[in-house]
């Protein structure tokens, strides 16, 4: 049995922008758990966009 497993999880979230609106996008955590229980770090959070592009959401902050 392994201990630390790596688990993606997709959320719709809601994000803002000026010229928009508001935006639902569905974004996904890449995260390192300890027996699929304790969260031990985020690895990654990407975001799918409205024209189907992935973006990385450190790059884009909408709610500056």
């Amino acid at each position: 049995m392994k201990l630390i497993k790596i688990k993606r999880e997709t959320r719709l979230e809601q994000r803002h922008t000026v010229k928009m609106g508001t935006l639902n996008t569905k974004v996904t955590y890449i995260k390192k758990t300890v027996l699929n229980l304790i969260n031990l770090k985020t690895l990654h959070k990407y975001r799918e966009t409205y024209y189907g592009e992935i973006k990385d959401c450190e790059d884009c902050v909408l709610a500056k």
